[in-house]
């Protein structure tokens, strides 16, 4: 009986011995993915970012931005499609980064330290920056910390800057400051422009790059040393993807990329506006006699007034075929690879094709336009989405509509582009956010030049379809410029 029963413990023993194994084995076999193996799995590297002029935006040429470029790059690094998400605020952007379900990772300028080192985990640094104070020009300046009490001071919720003014009012408990979740940084700088809070806080890349926008912006003074930005991962146990980032940011300071990157977005700042009379006299006489055959060639093909593509093509390279622009646009029309390609462009260097291609392409967005803008207003518009593409035209024009104006007409809606750049606005827009006021820039500098082409040439008329725009009347007066633009036309 005994033996019996010691035999049975034995089987059972064996018994739950081999289940154990077997269960364990199948553990084995079924092992949960690590988060790089889940990315690379799924084939998409899912990102949250800002929609700034500094992270993540669209333009004439697609997807852009710095932080979108980067990841971009480490997207590809991992052979995975790149999917971008934007947050409205800060405060959003690390709520959705911590949840089961969010995204891989965020890349959108943020700074480490404070609060937030308990909610994320950072990556290795790729871009020092400084933060400034900025006060509008005329005011008086402040020069150290103590200055700040006493001022209207507006920053963005949840950022790094905020987290500097609650440190100082430590020091200075009389420090007032408001936290804006309904601006973004363009936004601010607009505020101070125009007197409407004294100061804000910014770090230096971003006030580099929009700086133009704002003329009376001015710097104050650095507060505090200089930082590094980095991306953003969720907290826990597994290393994977954060290692592979971290490899992959060291690895792009070494071999040049992120240098590269530097230097198209912050290392040099569009410079927008008229060039000035005596500048532009100069470079009729000099330049435009050796293209202006190939302008009137391809207006005569489209039915178009050669002085408005020549105007074209000063705005984009002051009539250089060598021109090459930061972002890779090249040639006397500056054409993108991509619209090169399309309008049947092998040389974007060489000048002819350059002034075919470009023209044709203008023609095309021309023609793309609802019919229910006319002419004069149809040139200008076709002018602003040959610039900042007809997705972007189509939320000016809602957004005009929405107050009432005329979405066909072009004074209307060139009060609206400049919203585009403001997140009170562009975050009720399809696309996003736009440089609307760059756009309205763009416009207004072809149509300078365009009335200056007009003036010192003798009128013609290339055509019925020009003779019926009245794009060009004969009769005006070619010893001054009309008082009005919009007047004219």
């Amino acid at each position: 009986m005994f033996a019996l029963t010691v035999s049975r413990v034995r089987r059972t023993a064996w018994f739950l011995a081999t289940c154990i194994f077997l269960l364990l084995s199948g553990c084995s076999e079924a092992k949960v993915p690590t988060a790089l193996e889940r990315v690379q799995k799924d084939g998409v590297l899912r990102v949250i970012t800002r929609n700034s002029p500094a992270t993540y935006f669209q333009d004439r040429n697609g997807d852009t931005g710095f932080e979108y470029e980067l990841a971009k790059r480490f997207a590809d690094h991992l052979g995975v499609k790149l999917e971008i998400e934007t947050a409205d605020n800060l405060d959003d952007l690390y709520d959705k980064l911590s949840q089961p379900d969010g995204p891989s990772l965020a890349a959108a300028g943020l700074t480490p330290g404070g609060a937030r080192d308990a909610q994320v985990r950072f990556t290795h640094s790729y871009l020092d920056v400084t933060p400034q104070v900025v006060y509008r020009n005329g005011d008086p300046r402040p020069t150290r910390p103590e200055d700040l009490v006493g001022k209207r001071i507006m920053v963005l919720k949840g950022s790094s800057h905020a987290a500097q003014l609650a440190e100082l009012k430590k020091r200075y408990p009389k420090l007032q400051y408001q936290e804006s979740d309904a601006d973004e940084m363009v936004d601010l700088l607009g505020k101070v422009d125009v007197g409407e809070i004294d100061l804000t806080l910014i770090d230096s890349n971003e006030l580099a790059m929009n700086q133009v926008y704002f003329p009376n912006v001015r710097v104050a003074f650095d507060l505090g040393d200089a930082r590094g930005l980095a991306w953003a991962l969720p907290l826990g146990s597994d290393n994977s993807l954060f290692d592979e980032v971290n490899k992959f940011l060291d690895k792009t300071k070494q071999d040049g990329t992120l240098q590269n990157l530097k230097d198209r977005y912050y290392g040099h700042v569009d410079v927008l506006g008229y060039v000035g009379a005596y500048t532009f006299a100069q470079h009729l006489q000099q330049r435009l006699p050796r293209y202006e055959q190939h302008f009137r060639q391809s207006a005569q093909n489209l039915q178009m007034d050669w002085r408005l593509l020549a105007a074209i093509g000063y705005q984009e390279s002051m009539w250089q075929p060598d021109a090459t622009s930061k972002t890779g646009v090249r040639g006397l029309m500056m054409l993108t690879n991509r619209t090169a390609q399309a309008m049947g462009v092998s040389n974007r260097l060489d000048a002819k094709q350059s002034i075919q291609g470009g023209s044709k392409y203008f023609g095309q967005v021309k023609d793309e336009l609802p019919g229910s803008i006319k002419e004069p207003d149809r040139t200008w518009f076709a002018l602003a989405s040959y610039n900042i593409g007809s997705a972007h035209l189509d939320d000016a024009r809602k957004l005009a509509e929405q107050e009432g104006l005329n979405p066909n007409k072009w004074l209307d809606v060139k009060k609206m582009l400049p919203r585009l750049s403001q997140k009170q606005w562009y975050r009720k827009t399809r696309n996003g956010y736009a440089r609307g006021g760059e756009t309205v820039h763009f416009v207004q500098n072809i149509r300078r030049y365009y009335d200056i082409l007009t003036w010192v040439t003798q009128p013609q008329m290339e055509g019925g379809q020009l003779a019926e725009s009245g794009l060009h009347l004969p009769g005006v007066n070619k010893t001054r410029p009309p008082e009005n633009p919009d007047e004219k036309l």
